[in-house]
């Protein structure tokens, strides 16, 4: 359903015919680490996130798994099974 609430006018999964479903009854805005990512979006009530509507506790244990402006550490290292590296370093040898 169309927000009526803080994002007015965007679709959202919360929004019932009774109100904002979620906890609190409104969308908070962005947090700090927030800035710079793809998925805010600019309302008359403040800046907020396309994705969730809660940014602060996506940020509270980890990076944000929605945030567009971040990369995620486990992408950049690769797994190598050591007994695949050991029979490939006989191979050479």
């Amino acid at each position: 359903m169309v927000c009526s609430t803080m994002k007015a006018g965007a679709e959202c999964a919360f929004m019932t015919k009774t109100g904002c479903g979620f906890n609190g009854g409104t969308c908070h805005p962005i947090v700090e680490q927030c800035e710079g990512c793809q998925r805010t979006v600019e309302f008359p009530t403040g800046r907020f996130c396309t994705s969730y509507p809660n940014p602060s506790t996506k940020w509270r244990a980890s990076a944000c798994n929605f945030a567009t402006h971040t990369k995620s550490e486990t992408q950049d290292k690769q797994k190598i099974n050591p007994l695949k590296a050991s029979k490939r370093n006989n191979k050479k040898g």
